[in-house]
């Protein structure tokens, strides 16, 4: 093999490989980009996805104004109910007097 042959050889297994190398990467951008179909229902999912998490937001706030709402109104209803066992245990402590009182007066 001389000079010629070998330079000639050589400039087909590069022009060989350098053909595979752009093949193959043809190939790997044919089967991985993104058409403009698939590019609009991303952009479709996205809009869905942020009126979802609106929708979370708006929920989770309604039920945290509703907690706050339903926990002021069960410590009123506490409040209520203390201020109607006070009373009641006074109006038992002046039944008692009075029952008291009315044995003495009887007896």
């Amino acid at each position: 093999m001389n000079r010629f042959e070998f330079i000639v050889i050589t400039a087909l297994i590069l022009f060989v490989a350098f053909s595979l190398g752009w093949f193959t990467n043809w190939l790997v951008h044919r089967f991985t980009r993104v058409r403009q179909q698939d590019l609009g229902e991303l952009d479709r999912m996205a809009q869905a996805l942020h009126e979802a998490e609106e929708i979370r937001d708006q929920a989770i706030e309604y039920v945290q104004t509703r907690e706050r709402d339903l926990t002021a109104r069960l410590s009123q209803a506490e409040a209520e109910l203390r201020a109607a066992m006070d009373g009641l245990r006074e109006a038992r402590a002046e039944a008692e007097y009075y029952r008291a009182q009315m044995e003495k007066s009887q007896g």
